[in-house]
């Protein structure tokens, strides 16, 4: 699942009203475990699914279940699209799932799932400097600016140490992951300024169907048909893909959704710190996966980078509330 900072949250869910006493203890426990442990486990099992089933078609199977199941929800609840969600969902697929979603499943076929999740942890980064290129306009306080280079920093480690002696192939799969994290920024800025409106579940189930239609057509086009056989699929990627489908897509996707309606943005955003932490645990306990001193590094500079960037991004839409009122006061 996307990872969104507390200001892109924020953003994108601006009107929330927190109601903590009203909600059943053990769903708040099993939400905020999910969207911890879950999407933290993501990385892990798409690299088990890709073993054997190819990555466009993982990916496309994926959010073409997903995203069935979660429009006959919303059909059930008799929410019907408009011609304008859909034309957005197409583009925001494009973005978020051919190529976010479609780099990062290619990628995992040479990439450790725990490194992938370090460069994917970066995206509330290139989301701020993104949106100031967009806009023409830079503001920045030294929070924001030591986030900015601290991440930059350890994207940097990962790409010159950890990815270039990692082996045949993996550079080159961490620069696919990085673009496919610049793509999912791009398709938050469009989010933003689209400024459409509707349920967040026919929204999300539009955008990934719209985005397995692409990624299905990609993988055909890419010849990922050729040699593929469903009998030489192997058990592990059979479960690792039901369990993408099941839990990273539908249980995780719909108790982030219910803790939105629930708590503050800020602390639903804490996953974005966790997910790293889990999937290079996972990494390193069921995949073997290196955990070297520069590993450990670069996952604090990284976690260290995205906490300074949201409390950067936060205080300057403080400054600029203030500013607002203080204007709307002297007049």
């Amino acid at each position: 699942m996307p990872i969104k900072s507390t200001a892109v949250i924020e953003e994108l869910h601006p009107v929330i009203v927190p109601a903590p006493a009203r909600a059943n203890r053990a769903a708040v426990v099993f939400s905020f475990l999910s969207i911890y442990l879950i999407w933290g486990s993501t990385y892990l099992a798409i690299r088990y699914a890709v073993e054997t089933i190819p990555p466009l078609y993982t990916a496309g199977l994926r959010h073409l279940i997903a995203g069935t199941i979660l429009l006959v929800w919303c059909l059930a609840k008799r929410l019907r699209p408009t011609w304008a969600q859909i034309r957005a969902s197409i583009i925001i697929g494009t973005f978020f799932f051919l190529i976010g979603h479609g780099t990062l499943h290619w990628a995992e076929q040479k990439v450790p799932s725990g490194l992938a999740s370090l460069l994917i942890a970066s995206e509330p980064i290139w989301v701020f400097l993104l949106t100031a290129l967009a806009a023409r306009k830079w503001r920045l306080n030294a929070t924001l600016f030591a986030g900015i280079l601290l991440g930059i920093g350890g994207v940097s480690l990962l790409m010159g140490r950890s990815a270039l002696n990692s082996g045949p192939g993996v550079f080159v799969g961490s620069l696919a992951v990085l673009i496919g994290a610049l793509s999912w920024s791009l398709g938050i800025i469009y989010s933003r300024r689209s400024h459409l409106s509707g349920h967040p579940l026919l929204l999300s189930a539009l955008s990934l169907l719209a985005g397995s239609v692409q990624l299905l057509f990609a993988g055909t086009v890419a010849g990922e048909y050729r040699g593929f056989s469903f009998a030489a699929v192997s058990v592990r990627s059979w479960l690792a893909l039901g369990y993408l489908i099941l839990f990273g897509s539908i249980v995780a996707f719909t108790a982030y959704n219910w803790l939105l309606e629930h708590y503050s943005p800020t602390l639903v955003a804490t996953h974005t710190y966790v997910n790293p932490i889990v999937a290079v645990l996972l990494g390193w306990l069921f995949a073997g996966e290196a955990v070297t001193f520069n590993v450990l590094l670069s996952t604090g500079m990284v976690i260290g980078a995205v906490m300074l960037v949201d409390r950067g991004i936060s205080g300057l839409q403080q400054t600029s509330r203030v500013s607002r009122v203080s204007a709307v006061a002297q007049e």
